[in-house]
């Protein structure tokens, strides 16, 4: 008889990111995550107190793997090198996550403060890179992130580096 292995937080967290991508909020719950994982219930409230608990966690554990900043770039062509990286790769995690992390915002409120402070976080560090290469103008940074974070939302993303790229060329054009 073979023994399944004991699911980590980890793995309920990352079970959850999933099922908020896929279904939304309401997928989490202890039931349907179970089933996902194709557990028990008893093994969700091993690791989680209760869902309110749980989904707060799922909050954290996403901000964390998205709130890490590159370090600021010292020099022009880096700088540069890091904006492009940035608007192509985003900031660690998908971008499918990401929109439905805000569309969760949208109706709760722990959620949305979290989206308040990461956007901020991100937006300086748009800002810094900006400013690294001489554009002062704060509101490219802020029309750079929103395009970044909003090309996810359209339902053919799938030109969306090599509009990103223009946008960086076009931004980048005007120093």
């Amino acid at each position: 008889m073979s023994r399944k292995q004991r699911l980590s937080a980890d793995d309920w967290l990352r079970a959850g990111l999933q099922a908020l991508t896929a279904s939304g909020p309401e997928a989490l719950k202890a039931e349907p995550l179970a089933r996902r994982l194709d557990t028990t219930k008893g093994s969700f409230y091993w690791h989680f107190e209760d869902v309110p608990r749980y989904r707060q966690a799922l909050l954290n554990f996403w901000r964390d793997l998205t709130a890490k900043m590159p370090k600021a770039p010292t020099e022009k062509p880096e700088a540069v090198a890091q904006l492009h990286q940035m608007m192509r790769d985003g900031f660690g995690g998908d971008m499918a996550t990401e929109a439905a992390m805000r569309s969760w915002a949208a109706t709760d409120p722990a959620v949305h403060a979290t989206l308040a402070d990461l956007d901020r976080a991100r937006l300086d560090h748009f800002a810094a890179i900006l400013r690294q290469l001489g554009i002062t103008n704060p509101e490219i940074a802020i029309a750079l992130y929103a395009a970044k974070v909003g090309m996810s939302s359209l339902s053919d993303a799938s030109a969306d580096e090599g509009a990103l790229t223009t946008l960086v060329d076009l931004v980048l054009a005007l120093r």
